[in-house]
């Protein structure tokens, strides 16, 4: 059977922070023939293994990497990369996914407010919108 699964299930499977819930969310993991996870259900993952779990970097990067390199796993893998490759390069996997999602619809530029972003995606990719606060 082919499921796909919410942020919350995959969180719980990943931290195990719950015994009951995480043996639930195993049972059907390790049980489907392919699990479906959107790249919006990795942003939020990756967000609330980084604000709730205080994870580091290196641990959200291994846990996603092991969770879609898979072959169960059925899910955006090149929009997933791009986010690592953000996550990895100090920015945010969302916003990679973001660049990514861009790129593929062939956007002339992709605008932000997110001076982050704007530096780690490179100025022929991204347009740092907003000026510097007046001064005083």
């Amino acid at each position: 059977m082919k499921v796909a699964v919410d942020t919350n299930v995959l969180v719980r499977f990943l931290t195990w922070d719950d015994a009951d819930q995480a043996a639930e969310a195993a049972r059907v993991i390790e049980g489907a023939e392919t699990i479906f996870i959107s790249t919006i259900v990795l942003c939020e993952v990756v967000w609330v293994l980084r604000r709730a779990y205080r994870y580091g970097t290196a641990e959200i990067a291994g846990a996603l990497r092991r969770l879609i390199e898979s072959r169960a796993v059925e899910t955006n893998r090149a929009a997933a990369e791009t986010g690592l490759r953000m996550l990895e390069a100090g920015g945010d996997f969302a916003d990679g996914v973001i660049l990514f999602e861009a790129r593929r619809a062939k956007v002339g530029r992709l605008v932000t407010f997110d001076r982050t972003l704007a530096d780690r995606a490179g100025a022929d990719a991204v347009t740092l919108l907003g000026r510097a606060a007046p001064g005083p």
